[in-house]
C-alpha cells in the first residue's frame, strides 16, 4: 500500500505546485492523475520516486517512509515510463529492456530470459531483441517503453503520459495493452494524463487535481454521476455526463453471437460458412475457442486467394474489447477506426461475443443519447466524420 500524506511541494516565490496532497494507494491498483496544465499531478508522480523532493509531507510503502530509502536505490525498485520513451538509441532492445536488471546485477541468463519473457507479452518476435529502436515504429518503441519499466520486476510503475505523442490507433492499442499487463502482472500503476477518456478507460480511480490540490479522488463511475465541484462537472463535460446514467450497459448486455471457424478448417469450408450464415467476417478460433484472427472478402480475392490454409489467409491483427467493457467505449472505438464490428473476449482471450453497428442503434438511443432524435443517433454511426468521432481525436 502506498500512503500519501500531506503531501506538499513549493517553489520559489511561494507557489505551491502540489498542496497538502493526501490519499491512499492500494496494491495493485491502476490511479490515473489528471487536471488542468500546472494543477501538480507531474510533480505528484515525481515525488514518489523522489526525482522532486517534497517540501513537507510524508510517502509511504508499506509502511517504510520513501524519504528515508536512497533515493538511487528507490528509483531502481520503482518503475518509470515517459512520454518521449527514452529508450537508448545505441543500444539494443534487449539491452534497453534489460537496463534496470543490469544496474541491479542479475546474471546474464536472467537478464535474457526476462526480455525473451516479456517481448512475448507485447506480441513482438524475439528477433527484435537484437534490433536497435530505430528500426522499430513508434508504436514498437513505446511498447519497448513499457517492458523496460516491467523488467525489474517492480511493484509499482509510474507513467508520465506516456502515450501522448502517438497517433490515436496506436494509442488504444497501447491502453488495451497497459491495462492487459496491469491486471496479469499485478502492478501498481500511477499514470499521468490529460485526457480523460484515457483516465475513464484505463483507471481503477481518477485522482483530479487544480491548482496543486485533490479535488476529488473516487471511482471513474463515481465520478461521472457525481461530481463533488463545478470545476470537476466542467472538467469532464456534459457530454461524458450525459452518457453516464444508471442504465448504461456494457457489451456484455447487447452483444450477438458472432460466426467463427476453427483453423485447421480449409478456406472452402470457410467461405461455405459465410455464404451459409450470410456474414462478411468470419472469426478464426483455435479449438479451445482462443481468437486468431479473422476472415472477411479480402481474404478470398487478390494475393491472398493463392494461399491454400486459414492461417494463411487470415488476418490476425484483429480489433477486440473484453466482456465488461463499457459500450460507450466500443462505440467510440468503432467510429474511431471505422470499423464495421468488434468482436468480444474474455479474460482468457476466448471469442465470447460481437458487437456490430447494426445492432447498437437502439441501444445507444436509449442509454446514451436518449433525448436526442433516434435519426440523429442512426447518422452518428453511418456518417464517418460524426460528433462523437471528432471528439475522439
Amino acid at each position: 500500500m502506498l500512503s500519501i500524506e500531506q503531501l506538499t511541494k513549493t517553489y520559489r516565490g511561494g507557489k505551491k505546485a502540489v498542496d497538502h496532497m493526501t490519499l491512499t494507494i492500494e496494491k495493485g491498483e491502476f490511479i490515473a492523475f489528471i487536471g488542468t496544465s500546472g494543477s501538480g499531478k507531474t510533480t505528484a508522480l515525481r515525488m514518489i520516486n523522489r526525482m522532486v523532493e517534497p517540501t513537507s509531507g510524508t510517502i509511504t510503502l508499506d509502511g517504510n517512509d520513501l524519504s528515508k530509502m536512497n533515493a538511487v536505490q528507490l528509483r531502481r525498485q520503482i518503475g518509470y515510463v515517459i512520454q518521449q520513451i527514452g529508450l537508448m538509441p545505441h543500444m539494443t532492445i534487449r539491452d534497453n529492456i534489460t537496463l534496470v536488471p543490469k544496474l541491479l546485477k542479475w546474471d546474464k541468463p536472467q537478464k535474457d530470459e526476462t526480455a525473451k519473457r516479456l517481448i512475448e507479452l507485447v506480441n513482438l518476435p524475439e528477433s527484435y531483441l537484437d534490433m536497435y529502436p530505430a528500426q522499430l515504429s513508434g508504436g514498437q518503441q513505446q511498447r519497448i517503453g513499457v517492458l523496460r519499466a516491467l523488467a525489474a520486476n517492480q511493484d509499482i510503475i509510474l507513467m508520465d503520459e506516456p502515450f501522448g505523442a502517438l497517433d490515436p490507433i496506436t494509442r488504444d492499442t497501447l491502453q488495451d495493452l497497459m491495462k492487459d499487463l496491469q491486471v496479469r502482472l499485478g502492478k501498481t500503476v500511477i499514470f499521468v494524463t490529460h485526457d480523460m477518456d484515457e483516465a475513464i478507460k484505463l483507471a481503477d480511480r481518477i485522482c483530479i487535481m487544480h491548482e496543486g490540490k485533490v479535488v476529488q479522488f473516487d471511482t471513474p463511475d463515481n465520478i461521472l454521476a457525481n461530481p463533488a465541484t463545478d470545476f470537476v462537472r466542467d472538467f469532464l463535460g456534459s457530454h461524458r455526463l450525459i452518457q453516464q446514467k444508471p442504465s448504461v450497459k456494457t457489451v456484455d448486455e447487447v452483444m450477438i453471437q458472432p460466426i467463427a471457424i476453427t483453423i485447421e478448417k480449409s478456406l472452402d469450408d470457410a467461405l461455405r460458412l459465410m455464404v451459409k450464415k450470410r456474414v462478411d467476417t468470419l472469426f478464426v478460433v483455435d479449438a479451445n475457442d482462443h481468437l486468431l484472427g479473422y476472415l472477411n472478402v479480402d481474404s478470398f480475392t487478390g494475393p491472398k486467394r493463392q494461399h491454400d490454409t486459414i492461417a494463411e489467409a487470415m488476418n490476425n491483427e484483429v480489433i477486440y474489447v473484453k466482456t465488461g467493457t463499457k459500450l460507450q467505449d466500443t462505440v467510440r472505438r468503432i467510429l474511431k477506426r471505422n470499423l464495421q464490428n468488434i468482436p468480444v473476449v474474455d479474460h482468457d482471450s476466448k471469442l465470447v461475443g460481437l458487437i456490430t453497428r447494426a445492432n447498437i442503434v437502439d441501444t445507444i438511443y436509449d442509454t446514451i443519447w436518449g433525448d436526442e432524435p433516434l435519426e440523429a443517433t442512426d447518422a452518428l454511426l453511418t456518417n464517418s466524420a460524426s460528433p462523437i468521432e471528432e471528439e475522439t481525436r
